[in-house]
């Protein structure tokens, strides 16, 4: 057998999916997991926006192809829904909805980068950022901020990264992994220092609605407007509406991007399906009060979690002020025995493996954000899950 492409050698599995299956297939087999992988609201799509598909399902226009970069309707909610939520205006024709945000990221990635082509990563980031510019032809340039940083990289960091090389830099708050919202005057300057050195920015906004403590998305579009002709924002409404199933991201760009975004998913996958599209449109058309009700939900896990953390010997969270994650470091335990056979762990790779064989808690290894050292617990799961299963940590911590 010939052997498979290079490109698709290069890029390492989603950890955060391969987390997720072997704890699914854990409970398949009978075994009680608590799982703290998955970035997944618990909570049923809202019952406006499932009947609003149940109507589309039955409309034999929504049983055709449509649009490729979207319904003109949804196209035209997601231009409100950004003057809105983001402070300022777009058209429908810079909008592409895209078949999840994580297709929006991919295509981004594809439209923008030449081989050899250089995108600044600041770390901890989400697992699919570095293999998606690799699948691209591009290099990914990781800049590490810690917990000492709020998990906020300086502008120092960034143009120590910069190179003649550089063509992107992704932007990422509320963050996956760490929950950190990143301040106005960061955003700001990242702005100002793309444009002087016509660099692209990608703005990762799924998480824009899950903040807490009072605090809000600061939206580097409406910070330095100069900067929206190189800026890409990509959302959805997976997490904002519970609607992960339901697959609807969408890119805004500058309509050249967008044009060219629409171009590649042509060829990709052509358009979303069309129920989830009206689903979506239900969604981005309403109001936000289920929203505050998932969030107020996220908020009281959000203590809960981090003082259980905080109480394990040896482990240190900080108090995240967005999304559904908490980022522990775990470093201290390795190298250490561990559990009932006293296994040492030189990794936390190893170490999230060995706690979900011996205490069957499901998390992600720091490894997979480019963060050794660190665990990522969702805690978009039930209270009693979540008690339960940092019960189970502490237990085994204490054999």
């Amino acid at each position: 057998m010939a052997e498979l492409s290079t490109r698709i050698q290069n890029v390492a599995p989603s950890a955060t999916l391969e987390v997720d299956l072997k704890a699914k297939a854990l409970k398949a087999s009978g075994v009680d997991i608590i799982g703290f992988g998955a970035g997944e609201p618990d909570f049923p799509t809202p019952e406006n926006i499932v009947q609003a598909a149940v109507e589309a399902a039955r409309d034999p226009k929504n049983h055709r192809y449509t649009a490729t970069p979207g319904l003109p309707e949804l196209r035209a909610a997601i231009a409100q829904k950004t003057l809105r939520d983001s402070g300022y205006d777009v058209t429908p024709d810079q909008v592409v909805v895209s078949n999840g945000g994580k297709q929006a990221v991919y295509m981004s990635f594809q439209v923008l980068l030449n081989p050899g082509d250089e995108v600044i990563v600041p770390t901890p980031c989400w697992v699919s950022y570095p293999e998606t510019i690799k699948l691209a032809g591009g290099v990914p340039v990781e800049v590490f901020a810690g917990a000492e940083q709020n998990f906020e990289p300086s502008i120092e960091q960034i143009e120590a990264a910069r190179t003649s090389r550089t063509k992107a830099i992704i932007v990422n708050s509320p963050n996956n992994p760490t929950g950190a919202l990143w301040s106005a005057d960061t955003l700001e300057a990242i702005a100002r220092w793309a444009i002087e050195h016509d660099v692209w920015v990608i703005s990762d906004e799924i998480y824009e609605h899950m903040t807490y403590d009072g605090r809000t998305t600061a939206h580097i579009g409406a910070l330095v407007p100069e900067v929206r002709d190189r800026l890409l924002v990509l959302n959805g409404v997976a997490k904002t509406y519970a609607m992960t199933g339901w697959r609807v991201g969408w890119m805004v760009a500058p309509p050249a991007v967008a044009k060219a975004a629409g171009k590649l998913q042509g060829h990709l996958t052509s358009n979303v399906s069309n129920v989830p599209q009206r689903a979506a449109l239900a969604a981005v058309s309403g109001d936000l009060s289920a929203v505050a009700d998932m969030r107020a939900a996220f908020d009281r896990r959000r203590h809960a979690i981090v003082e259980a953390l905080n109480a394990l010997p040896g482990v240190t969270c900080a108090m995240p002020s967005g999304a559904f994650y908490a980022f522990a470091d775990f470093s201290a335990l390795l190298g250490r025995p561990l559990g009932a056979h006293g296994t040492v762990c030189e990794t936390t790779v190893e170490l999230a493996a060995l706690i979900l064989d011996e205490v069957h808690v499901a998390a992600v290894p720091g490894e997979g954000f480019s963060a050794p050292g660190y665990i990522r617990f969702s805690y978009a799961l039930a209270d009693a899950d979540l008690a339960e299963g940092m019960r189970r940590l502490s237990a085994w911590l204490a054999d």
